[in-house]
């Protein structure tokens, strides 16, 4: 006779393995996952090395570039205006939202192991959430900031003052907690059962839903409307900063000036459609059309080339910044 659980074993004082973790979701559809596996880039094995390299990479470069971009935010004369609070601000995010998934990452190709606790996934995707959802209202607040010094230039010193600016990165980062823990918490107090592989290199809600005993499908919408509250409306707030922005650049006379307004907003223009793009897709793709494989690179690049890229973009397209750099950097 086949005994499937542990408290039937128990109940007869049979004996059985110490499990942490139920890999065949056959011998356990009634046990209590303990702990994840993260597949990462497992199904790659001659890759590792190559890849642990590549990240680590990365990695350095996103703490050093966006941390020079704080720094010279901080020290520069020329950069004390709230475009470039708001800049500090945002590279200061992107280093905390990258810390949440590359650290581990580069962990689990080191060891060639992805095993992750119940409680540390939990963890780290309510930080990748709330990180998430406050680089979409920081960006927000940055193309408003760009819709009033175009749009509205003569009140732009009293409309976007220190008080103001304060608020705003206040807020981006603050509104999204007490929503991100309450999800979390409605998502990871479900039944989890069966396999406890997760074909991602963190944790994250669309394979974590997958591996919940049965239905989902209200844990599924609030993910939805979550996705919509915190990604598609600041999206369309931006897009239709950025009309306004665009119909009144259109009428300036000067070319030099429509070439100075439009180097400006570039910079910014180019990380939201990034950041936006692959985020939207992965989010809001219907679950039928899912591939396992893509989602795991769209992923990549908002957790990973995007922050990556922040610097660069800054950097090499915004003028101020650059000069601010080599004034930091003389022998440049």
């Amino acid at each position: 006779m086949l005994f499937k659980t542990v408290n039937e074993l128990t109940i007869l004082n049979l004996p059985y393995p110490r499990m942490e973790s139920k890999l065949n979701s056959e011998e356990s559809h009634n046990t209590t996952i303990m702990e994840f596996a993260l597949v990462g880039f497992s199904d790659i094995p001659n890759l590792q090395w190559i890849l642990f390299g590549i990240f680590f990479v990365i990695y350095l470069i996103i703490l050093l570039g966006n941390s020079i971009i704080i720094l010279i935010t901080r020290i520069d004369s020329t950069l004390q205006n709230p475009m470039y609070f708001f800049l500090g601000n945002f590279s200061f995010l992107e280093i905390c939202y990258v810390t949440t998934t590359v650290p581990r990452m580069l962990r689990d190709i080191w060891t060639q192991k992805g095993n992750i606790s119940f409680l540390a996934c939990a963890a780290q995707t309510c930080f990748v959430f709330i990180f998430g959802g406050a680089e979409c209202l920081l960006l927000t607040a940055m193309a408003y900031d760009r819709y009033v010094a175009i749009c509205n230039p003569l009140n732009y010193p009293l409309v976007m003052n220190h008080k103001v600016c304060i608020q705003l990165v206040a807020g981006s980062w603050i509104s999204g907690i007490p929503v991100e823990i309450g999800q979390m918490w409605q998502i990871f107090s479900l039944s989890f059962c069966g396999s406890n592989r997760i074909n991602n290199f963190f944790c994250d809600i669309p394979q974590i839903l997958k591996l919940t005993c049965g239905e989902t499908l209200v844990n599924q919408m609030v993910v939805y409307i979550f996705t919509v509250l915190f990604l598609m409306v600041p999206f369309l707030l931006i897009v239709a900063s950025y009309g306004k922005i665009i119909s009144n650049i259109l009428k300036l006379s000067s070319a030099k000036g429509r070439a100075k307004a439009f180097s400006t907003c570039s910079s910014h223009l180019t990380v939201v459609v990034l950041f936006y793009g692959t985020a939207a897709i992965n989010y809001l793709q219907p679950k039928s059309n899912k591939s396992e494989r893509l989602g795991k690179l769209l992923s990549l690049f908002y957790t990973v080339l995007t922050p990556v890229m922040n610097p660069v973009i800054y950097t090499l397209r915004n003028k101020d910044v650059f000069m601010a750099l080599k004034k930091l950097l003389p022998n440049y």
